[in-house]
């Protein structure tokens, strides 16, 4: 069999190669790339049998692949390598894809390979790449993905307080008091939640979740106060806005 391996780590790539080598005997080539873009061109003139696929990669996420084989025939098993939090890994148990949580073990490796090599002896290999685009459009209906330094985190709307904007950053203020601060605008997350009824931007800096306040104060200017007790202003030109919005919804 032939694999191909993309990773954005120069060690990560090696490790897993030299893991590979030493214990999967019935892979007896591989190549490798160091982005999805130049991995997809690797996976058309390569034709593996396996790809080890990272998810959190520069440009584009592993997750993207669907977009480089539309109307094309999958004839490759995919084995993500990936420190994703548990509900990614969720997510991708779903789709039944396997996937190997970084570091790689080697009887894990050792187990997804066996199960790649049955399924294509067995002239098994289905789109599973429209699998993936599926369950993860079910997940973003009522979670949002929060890129972390150590992955991605999949977080329930229902669970986030307040977006408050930090320069080209956004501090995200969590349910259970945690605050993740992340290299997007608030402007990304206002524009990715511009359908959600449940989150209202009062303030150029802010965007809340309407479920969280616990008072409105008109002192000194007008306020929302939070259920973590943080205070939200209202801008000047948003308080007819907000006050209908209360009248209708409230």
């Amino acid at each position: 069999m032939k694999a191909v391996i993309i990773d954005d780590e120069n060690k990560a790539r090696s490790v897993l190669r030299t893991l590979i080598e030493e214990d999967c005997p019935e892979i007896t080539e591989i190549q490798d790339a160091s982005d999805l873009v130049s991995g997809v061109a690797v996976i058309k003139s390569f034709l593996p049998d396996i790809v080890f696929l990272d998810i959190e990669m520069p440009e584009h996420s592993g997750l993207e692949i669907a977009n480089f084989f539309k109307d094309q025939p999958i004839q490759f098993q995919i084995i993500f390598t990936t420190a994703y939090n548990q509900y990614a890994i969720e997510a991708l148990k779903l789709s039944a894809i396997d996937y190997l949580l970084k570091p790689i073990d080697s009887d894990e490796l050792i187990q997804a390979v066996q199960k790649a090599k049955k399924a294509i002896e067995a002239n098994n290999i289905t789109n599973k790449l429209s699998q993936i685009e599926k369950t993860f459009k079910q997940l973003s209906l009522n979670k949002i993905a929060l890129e972390v330094p150590k992955g991605i985190l999949f977080v329930s709307h229902e669970d986030i307080i307040l977006f408050e904007a930090d320069g080209v950053y956004t501090k995200v203020y969590l349910k259970n008091g945690k605050v993740e601060l992340i290299s997007k605008t608030l402007k990304h997350f206002a524009d990715q939640l511009l359908q959600k009824s449940i989150f209202y931007k009062p303030h150029r800096s802010y965007l809340i979740n309407l479920k969280y306040m616990s008072q409105f104060v008109k002192k000194d200017g007008y306020h929302i106060v939070l259920e973590n007790n943080k205070t939200i202003p209202v801008a000047r030109d948003k308080k007819e806005e907000f006050l209908d919005l209360v009248r209708r919804i409230f």
